[in-house]
């Protein structure tokens, strides 16, 4: 895709770097990608890929903007109390970049509408905040051969990684499952949610962020994703550990047993 004068003046920076330039600025412009949740880290993380230029953003909340989501929330202001999170979102992506595209679903991402919200897309980007919905968007992510970054937050601790498990890796094994990972997902009521533990404000501006370059990375490849590692965000310590993980051959997505 061509960029017009505007864009080159714009994403200077970008076309300056040898690992983007131009082929990879013009792949960002093409891209379609989903952000489940524009909340703690869709806020930041749709900011970056707006301002990164990626060509359609589409956003998944049936969400409303309230006051308790100003404190790490920051696409929304306190005049948007009240309105949906996925238009309110869409309105700041127009004046951050009138040169990307935004489709809204104000709905909530369910196994049964998954496959069809996440088909219409190149790369999918989970900020949800529960259990079910990662679970859903992982396998749909699975079946659709869609790369997956996912992340999630603890009270000052977070983790991200990216999910591409319908390639292979560079010994020919399958790439690992987000079930390869968390095979289960945990007991009912054993992780408080964010309302009642509390959350750092700027601990989901770093893990969104840090979600958009890994977008960023899976749309231009360049340098190496997060396949196959978990990275480990502890701002008490301000730690930053990687975890390795791999192929589980008993997970039911693409294991020795699995369907097909």
């Amino acid at each position: 895709m061509a960029l017009s004068s505007d864009e080159i003046e714009r994403y200077a920076r970008h076309l300056v770097l040898p690992e983007v330039g131009g082929p990879g600025q013009a792949r960002l412009k093409a891209a379609r990608v989903l952000v489940i949740g524009a909340g703690g880290l869709g806020a930041p993380l749709i900011q970056y890929l707006a301002a990164a230029g990626i060509g359609t953003i589409g956003i998944v909340d049936d969400d409303v903007v309230s006051l308790s989501n100003l404190q790490r929330q920051v696409i929304h202001g306190t005049p948007e109390i009240g309105r949906l999170k996925v238009e309110s979102a869409r309105e700041a992506v127009d004046r951050l970049n009138p040169h990307v595209g935004v489709e809204t679903h104000p709905t909530r991402l369910t196994p049964e509408n998954a496959a069809g919200l996440i088909g219409a897309y190149d790369v999918v980007a989970d900020g949800s905040d529960n259990f079910a919905t990662r679970y859903a968007v992982s396998d749909a992510c699975f079946h659709a051969r869609r790369p997956l970054v996912t992340a999630a937050l603890g009270r000052f601790d977070g983790s991200l990684t990216t999910l591409k498990p319908y390639a292979t890796d560079a010994r020919g094994r399958p790439n690992p499952t987000y079930r390869c990972l968390f095979p289960n997902p945990p007991p009912p009521g054993s992780v408080a949610p964010c309302a009642e533990a509390g959350v750092l404000g700027a601990l989901a501006g770093i893990m969104g962020s840090l979600m958009a370059l890994e977008v960023i990375r899976t749309v231009t490849e360049f340098g190496e994703p997060l396949v196959g590692r978990l990275l480990m965000v502890d701002t008490r310590a301000m730690r930053f550990e990687t975890l390795g993980y791999g192929w589980d051959e008993a997970n039911p997505l693409n294991g020795t047993d699995a369907p097909g």
